[in-house]
């Protein structure tokens, strides 16, 4: 039934994984001060990468929760809302951010969306171009 058996690529330490991501994060950020209006950023460069740190902390602490706490929403507009619990977690990056003295800071709900569906498409481009995310195409030949 498959022309060819898969063998998966191997996979990359634990630690690489991490840092990997936490790059692609802080690259996410990034394009998004550089791309949204409504996000500002001034300080210095590895300021980005605290608050890539505080925003993955973040996604990894509370979203489950807040996806768990709205489900029904999410499943009613087929995952759409997760862009607006991306938007809200990154507010909270935002606010956690002025607590540690970094000038990261959105200016309200829309910017915080837009910038949360910047990093999004971002950091899944640039984790499929890094091989840190596994795609498996499947193809079937119908033999006559």
């Amino acid at each position: 039934m498959y022309d060819q058996q898969f063998t998966p690529p191997a996979a990359r330490p634990a630690w690489q994984r991490l840092l990997l991501r936490w790059l692609i994060s802080s690259l996410g950020i990034f394009v998004a001060i550089w791309i949204v209006p409504g996000i500002h950023f001034s300080g210095p460069g590895w300021h980005i990468g605290v608050v890539a740190l505080v925003f993955g902390l973040l996604n990894a602490l509370l979203r489950p929760l807040l996806y768990l706490l709205t489900c029904p929403l999410v499943i009613l507009t087929l995952g759409l809302f997760g862009l607006v619990i991306n938007a809200v977690l990154l507010g909270l990056t935002s606010a956690l951010a002025d607590q540690l003295n970094i000038a990261f800071h959105i200016d309200g709900f829309w910017p915080a969306f837009w910038g949360g569906l910047v990093i999004s498409i971002v950091t899944t481009v640039l984790s499929l171009l890094a091989g840190d995310t596994n795609i498996r195409v499947v193809t079937v030949s119908r033999e006559q």
